[in-house]
């Protein structure tokens, strides 16, 4: 595959990267492998510090390193920089509480002192995406690189741009050598590195396909796998919702980062005696976007990631109005020379269209319209995915009761869905499996070693 940086607003090529060699592959297993033998038995101290320093070195240079994710994939540049922000974040937070995921956890039992300890397991691969370019790689760096695991990196070949800066940023912060290797690997490669007996474990984060792929290399060679692989993730409006509360985040709900986003609300699940007032609302928010440069501030609709990722937004587009989807609002064509798909609301989608079991990976809302909570749930559960959602209701416990029954990995009541250090992040069913983030994001790829002392006479 070819890497290279193509930026979405002119289409030009602005840079072009050499793959990588099996030697260099050779060379960064080599690498960790002796940096994982060397972390096993050192104080994590140092790890903590160079996190800080990345984090220091994130917010010095947070346009600089917003604008590259901006040439890569086309993201608005204060999209660009409040993803800078978060990775800091995500930095902070394993430097500051890293030290104490791995002291010893004393166990409760008759069979004398017992306790377990999390220790490194070995270098991993990390297989990640072009949506959020650094986010998602520091969401696997930060914990491991505490834990103690050398990883390798093969990003998206649309964001080479971004891969090469992490990889400057890790290195520049005082890093080891192994500690983070970033190649522009051939899938080829990838499947190499995952069966080589120096990698213990493969976290990827991408499409269902992908995934599969990745998961089914992983199993074949007995490698711990973590996989989040998108969503159709639902947006519950109750008929006791904070309505003006609702019209307010609904759109950005779906738009941020141009629809292109895992956990972004693709369904809008609506109570009956609202349903026309949102649609109207979503379409007058809709409406206001400014496609345009995502470097200017002014700009509100940023293009999509690439041709092909246009093409084929359009295309399941069509095919869902071929098959009995209504538009609403939008699917005309954007008059700049950037890949923009202009943001658009589908209703009447019904089980048979094949849209409904897709996810859409664009500024592409389906509205749906219910009489229950219980249709409400139903409709969320009618997924092959359940990653993320949200349920908005004054009623708490009602939000609470609903939230409860959706069959996902992540629910926020009367907000939107967000990705915070603290909170684990990953879904079920077909989404992927695992979690990253949070301590449960620490122990992914972690041994919890158990130790068992016979009590004393």
């Amino acid at each position: 595959m070819a890497y290279r940086t193509v930026y979405p607003y002119t289409n030009e090529v602005l840079q072009t990267y050499d793959p990588a060699t099996d030697a260099e592959l050779e060379q960064a297993l080599a690498a960790g492998h002796a940096l994982y033998k060397q972390w096993r038995d050192a104080d994590p101290a140092p790890r903590a510090r160079i996190l800080r320093q990345i984090a220091a070195r994130l917010r010095a240079q947070r346009t600089e390193y917003a604008t590259i994710m901006t040439h890569d994939m086309g993201k608005l540049i204060g999209e660009s920089e409040d993803e800078i922000d978060l990775c800091a974040a995500i930095a902070d937070y394993y430097a500051e509480h890293g030290p104490a995921f791995l002291q010893p956890q004393p166990l409760p039992t008759n069979q004398g002192k017992a306790y377990y300890v999390r220790q490194a397991t070995g270098v991993l691969v990390m297989v990640e995406p072009w949506n959020f370019p650094f986010y998602q790689v520091m969401r696997v760096f930060a914990p491991n690189f505490m834990a103690g695991n050398p990883m390798i990196l093969k990003h998206a070949s649309i964001t080479p741009g971004s891969a090469a800066a992490f990889q400057e940023l890790v290195t520049s912060a005082g890093a080891p050598a192994g500690a983070l290797t970033n190649l522009f690997m051939s899938y080829d490669q990838v499947s190499k590195a995952i069966a080589d007996p120096r990698v213990a474990g493969v976290a990827l984060t991408g499409s269902e396909r992908g995934g599969a792929s990745v998961a089914a290399e992983a199993g074949k060679n007995l490698k711990k796998s973590s996989m989040e692989l998108g969503g159709t993730d639902v947006f519950i409006a109750l008929d006791d919702a904070d309505w003006d509360r609702v019209y307010k985040l609904a759109p950005a709900a779906r738009l941020a980062n141009s629809g292109q986003v895992c956990t972004s609300a693709k369904r809008f699940v609506i109570a009956a005696s609202h349903y026309d007032e949102f649609l109207e609302h979503l379409k007058a928010a809709f409406a206001r976007r400014k496609p345009g440069d995502p470097l200017d501030p002014l700009t509100t609709l940023a293009p999509v990631s690439s041709a092909s990722a246009k093409k084929k937004i359009q295309s399941q587009i069509d095919e869902a109005v071929a098959n009995g989807a209504q538009v609403y609002y939008g699917n005309e064509p954007i008059d700049l020379p950037g890949q923009f798909v202009q943001p658009t609301i589908l209703t009447g989608l019904t089980p048979d269209n094949p849209l409904y079991s897709q996810e859409i990976f664009g500024p592409v809302a389906e509205v749906f319209k219910v009489d229950s909570d219980d249709e409400a749930v139903a409709l969320a559960n009618d997924s092959n995915y359940g990653l993320g959602g949200a349920v908005f209701s004054q009623d708490q416990a009602r939000a609470e009761a609903v939230a409860a029954r959706i069959e996902t990995g992540m629910t926020f009541i009367n907000q939107s869905l967000r990705s915070v250090p603290e909170l684990p992040f990953g879904g079920v069913k077909n989404s992927g499996y695992g979690r990253e983030l949070n301590e449960l994001g620490f122990s992914t790829f972690t041994n919890e070693h158990l130790i068992v002392a016979a009590p004393q006479d």
